[in-house]
């Protein structure tokens, strides 16, 4: 008894002992180390992680993908895998010479290296990171690595937006890594884009390497909605390469153009160029400059000076301006002068405008508004010139414009106002004033996209938005067009003035001074700005642009000399492939004689030999080109004027020889029927323009 006594003593006070020892360690744990245990707590092993969703993709308006997400690929080992540590030391230098063979970039010393380390102690080795999916197919091709799971290879992937078409319309289209934050239409259309986040359970293993506890997600992701753009990405490419080539042609600093829908406000192109370097002729996408740059807008303001007269009824563009010699004394301070030395002389403001006279539109402006310079004011309000355009881009800078009242308003500010000065807006702001002349007073608001969708079906649609239906009279906006019609038949813009189609707009020029500090002395500097804004075709408008280059330095300092040019190539590139925008063929008649008709035309050396077969009398005249004519019992055969330049009368040609004649001529051909031509979208004796359209009918 007294061993069992003994017994369960040392029992009792072993169980005693461990009690106390339990309590202790619970203490130390729960009072002592309490700080580090917390700490060791968020080391979870297990751990949900985000599984991002596939980011939508941005389409062009013919579909041309814009922007898309490609997947990359972070290549692990895992040598836990029973079966990788069963065949790695057998087939170590079978793996090292194929990994090497796909990554060159890293030796095979290197490789076994790694490879080895991660053997020893049972970890994940790194093979390779940030590969694309080429790269991932050749590596799963090693022997080896063939049953990737059974092999241990443990895959991460992300993904990475790319452009497909580079850094055209870059800077409107965004970057969703842009110094941290999304930028243009990735930001703006971002809730659509992003999709939603799905989850997958991880455990985190030795080196501190996260691996998948199952093969399938826990939540699967929703993967983001594409958007449907209104860019023409052919337009773009055409709006890039004009620009591009006036820049560096006058090594300016920047420019800007969009081309916009006069009746639906859809951007069809936004480009914009900086000068990379500070003595490079290489231009690129750094900044969205239609939306975030806010400048003096010159000249083409003077279209809101003058609407302001013409719908307040406070002048009329018959109205006479003495332009004084062309000057004028401002407030006794500064005094202004027009381009043209010696002025104008008594003009209509019809005429100042045409002629951009600085004096004549000053004059007109204070003759109306001197006396309440607010109402001036107001009528800018009333055009919008004080607000944003709404564009979709979350860029877009707001309007600076001074009030009678303002701490900055003087003497000063309202002829300063009249001639495009004193105002601070954006290149997507003027022109949306414009294309509201344009569209007979009613502002519609610019925009860049017309669809949100899921595998090619519709989610939402984005119509076009009426900002204001009347920002004038449609009399104030008739006369409007009818001066910047002027202004290039017979304006500052006369270079724009062609044969098939009506341009209408105004030019522009800031003159910049600021001061600078050369070899440690400061000094004036004198840049400028040039600008033409404005819309065509006349009759009907379709399309209205805006041009803006920065600091051009050679050959030219006007916006007729500078940004007109970029406006009448993408118009005329416009004009060439819209069949539509063509003047309806007026063909007339060279042969005098009614009672003869038309037998056709083609080769010479054809109808020699056709005449000569079939014993008609006609002699075919010199020239590659003949035309026949007959009236029942005598043949003509006449020559057919064919040149370079000018569209020839296809009638009566057959299929064969009027393609061979258009395609050499640099045309695109359409046709229609068969048989010999009929009739021709293109009228004979117009310009031609190489890659424009044409649409002949057979019969």
């Amino acid at each position: 008894n007294r061993d069992i006594l003994i017994r369960l003593r040392v029992v009792y006070f072993g169980f005693a002992l461990l009690g106390l020892a339990v309590v202790g360690r619970a203490f130390t744990i729960g009072v002592v180390e309490r700080d580090k245990w917390l700490k060791e707590k968020k080391k979870e092993v297990l751990k949900f992680h985000k599984v991002e969703p596939s980011r939508g993709n941005i389409y062009a308006e013919d579909g041309s993908l814009l922007a898309t997400s490609l997947p990359i690929y972070t290549v692990r080992l895992d040598f836990e895998v029973k079966r990788l540590q069963k065949i790695y030391p057998d087939s170590a230098a079978l793996l090292v010479d194929g990994l090497h063979r796909v990554f060159p970039e890293t030796s095979k010393a290197d490789f076994r290296k790694s490879l080895d380390r991660a053997y020893k102690i049972k970890t994940h080795a790194l093979v390779a990171r940030n590969i694309n999916y080429q790269k991932l197919a050749e590596l799963r091709k090693l022997p080896i690595l063939r049953q990737r799971a059974k092999a241990g290879m443990v895959l991460e992937q992300e993904e990475r937006r790319v452009m497909p078409f580079r850094r055209l319309a870059y800077k409107t289209l965004g970057n969703i890594y842009d110094k941290g934050k999304k930028t243009g239409l990735e930001a703006f259309y971002d809730n659509y884009l992003k999709g939603v986040s799905g989850e997958r359970l991880k455990q985190k293993m030795s080196g501190g390497v996260w691996k998948n506890v199952n093969n399938e997600n826990e939540i699967e992701p929703e993967d983001g909605l594409d958007v449907l753009t209104s860019i023409d990405i052919q337009l773009q490419d055409v709006a890039d390469a004009a620009l591009r080539k006036q820049l560096t042609a006058n090594k300016a600093e920047r420019g800007t153009v969009v081309v916009m829908e006069v009746k639906t406000g859809r951007v069809k192109a936004m480009c914009n160029l900086s000068r990379f370097g500070s003595d490079s002729a290489n231009y690129t996408e750094e900044s969205n400059l239609a939306v975030s740059s806010k400048w003096d807008p010159g000249s083409t303001f003077k279209l809101a000076s003058v609407l302001a007269l013409l719908d307040a009824g406070v002048a009329d563009t018959a109205d006479i301006v003495d332009t004084q010699g062309g000057k004028i004394n401002l407030c006794d301070k500064v005094t202004i002068e027009d381009s043209h030395e010696g002025g104008y002389g008594r003009i209509s403001l019809a005429n100042a405008f045409a002629q951009s006279s600085n004096v004549g539109i000053i004059k007109a402006v204070l003759r109306g508004f001197s006396k309440q310079p607010v109402k001036f004011i107001e009528q800018l309000k009333k055009f919008h010139l004080d607000a944003k355009s709404g564009i979709d881009l979350t860029e877009e800078l707001a309007p600076t414009l001074y009030y009678p009242g303002h701490e900055k308003w003087s003497c000063l500010s309202l002829p300063s106002l009249a001639m495009g000065y004193e105002i601070l807006i954006t290149p997507m702001q003027l022109l949306t004033f414009f294309n509201a002349v344009a569209n007979n007073g009613t502002m519609v608001r610019p925009h860049l996209v017309r669809e949100v969708q899921r595998n090619g079906q519709l989610v939402k649609r984005f119509d076009p938005v009426v900002i204001d239906s009347a920002i004038c009279s449609f009399a104030a906006a008739q006369k409007a067009k009818a001066l910047m019609k002027r202004v290039v038949n017979g304006g500052t813009a006369k270079k724009l003035r062609n044969p098939l189609y009506q341009i209408a707009g105004k030019t522009g020029t800031v003159k910049k001074k600021q001061k600078i500090k050369v070899n440690g002395k400061w000094d004036d500097k004198i840049s400028y700005r040039a600008s033409f804004a404005g819309f065509f075709p006349f009759d009907d408008p379709k399309y209205s642009c805006i041009v803006v280059i920065e600091n051009p330095t050679q050959k030219g300092i006007y916006g007729a000399e500078v940004a007109a040019p970029v406006f009448k190539d993408i118009a005329d590139q416009i004009y060439a492939r819209e069949a539509g925008m063509h003047k309806k063929p007026q063909i007339t008649r060279s042969d005098k004689d009614a009672s003869f008709t038309d037998a056709g035309a083609g080769v010479s050396t054809d109808y020699q030999t056709i005449l000569k077969k079939t014993g008609i009398a006609a002699t075919v005249p010199a020239g590659e080109w003949t035309r026949l004519k007959n009236n029942g019992t005598v043949m003509r055969a006449l020559p057919q004027k064919v040149t370079s330049t000018q569209m020839p009368d296809l009638t009566g040609m057959g299929l064969r020889d009027a393609l061979y004649l258009l395609e050499n001529m640099g045309l695109s051909v359409k046709v229609n029927g068969k048989g010999k031509v009929r009739n021709q979208s293109l009228a004979p004796g117009v310009t031609i323009i190489p890659g424009a359209q044409i649409i002949i009918d057979l019969t």
